[in-house]
């Protein structure tokens, strides 16, 4: 096969491991920053080109779409999908993944595990939406904040009202959700390819810190995770429609909490910490994909050739 990652830097862990992976198992691969991709659409002839080439050639994708071009990324996937590519992940469950607070309605429509969540608008507010997630100690985040930068821990119910005040009076979309306290700063990251679960770490937070991203300077180790566990993380990549997922989950009294389910998880950590070739496991994905794509428009062709030897 002949397989794209799309990403803005060739450089990092994941794009190099990912085409590693492909070629590693006999294909063809090439790294294309979809920020430069551009799209023709015409009647029954939809093209991408990248730098002046026509990428028609391309048989399946791999997106790293970046949380900076989620609009203009999963437009250029889209495009993909429109041409018959086999993509990693689909568009719209991309779209979706992005938006914190769609996630999160998904997954409690879902009847998932979720941490008691509030989302507001007026100052007025303020009160009623502390009271409403279980009062302070609570967590404030920017919906679009990534790697848990715009994550803020209220410990005081007056704290909480300054922080939030001064969110909206910048004009930031927040959320406010309760605090963990028996996860006391760790949180599992579990890997979801394709409706199971191909390796899983835990999360823990630096000395100080309640945030367990490793970005933010967190330690990771291998973790066997229980069956809800398991069941919790495959649920949550199916409902956001995800066939790879990194899926963040904080251990709690009440079973596993979904903090967020994300549709370009990094592979180094998980990678390092479990010592799995979760990279490969992407790849073997859209082999299967593709064999049965192929085997469709075989099948499609043979009864296009029977209908017009009846003419």
């Amino acid at each position: 096969m002949n397989i794209a990652v799309l990403s803005t830097n060739k450089n990092l862990y994941s794009t190099k491991r990912l085409v590693e992976a492909v070629q590693s198992r006999g294909h063809h691969c090439v790294v294309i920053d979809h920020s430069k991709c551009y799209v023709g659409i015409q009647q029954g002839k939809p093209t991408i080109h990248y730098k002046g080439q026509d990428l028609s050639h391309i048989d399946a994708i791999i997106p790293r779409i970046g949380s900076s071009l989620t609009f203009y990324g999963s437009a250029i996937v889209r495009q993909f999908e429109v041409m018959n590519v086999v993509s990693a992940n689909p568009s719209q469950a991309i779209t979706r993944s992005r938006d914190k607070l769609r996630c999160m309605q998904i997954l409690s429509g879902a009847g998932l595990g979720l941490p008691i969540t509030g989302f507001a608008r007026s100052v007025s507010d303020v009160d009623d939406l502390i009271n409403m997630v279980g009062g302070a100690p609570l967590v404030i985040k920017l919906l679009e904040g990534t790697q848990g930068i715009g994550v803020v821990l209220a410990e005081t119910k007056k704290a909480a009202s300054s922080v939030i005040e001064a969110f909206y009076g910048l004009g930031n979309n927040i959320l406010i959700q309760e605090y963990i306290k028996e996860a006391k700063g760790t949180d599992i990251r579990a890997f979801v390819v394709d409706g199971k679960v191909v390796g899983a770490m835990k999360r823990t937070a630096k000395e100080g810190e309640f945030r367990s991203n490793l970005h933010r300077g967190g330690s990771a180790e291998i973790v066997k995770l229980t069956r809800t566990e398991k069941q919790t993380a495959v649920s949550a990549a199916k409902a956001m429609g995800l066939t790879v997922a990194g899926v963040d989950m904080l251990p709690s009294a009440r079973g596993p909490l979904i903090l967020e389910v994300n549709s370009s998880p990094g592979l180094e950590g998980i990678e390092t910490a479990t010592g799995k070739d979760i990279a490969s496991e992407i790849v073997k994905y859209l082999e299967g994909q593709y064999a049965i794509t192929q085997a469709a428009r075989a099948v499609n062709t043979k009864r296009k050739v029977k209908k017009e030897s009846k003419l």
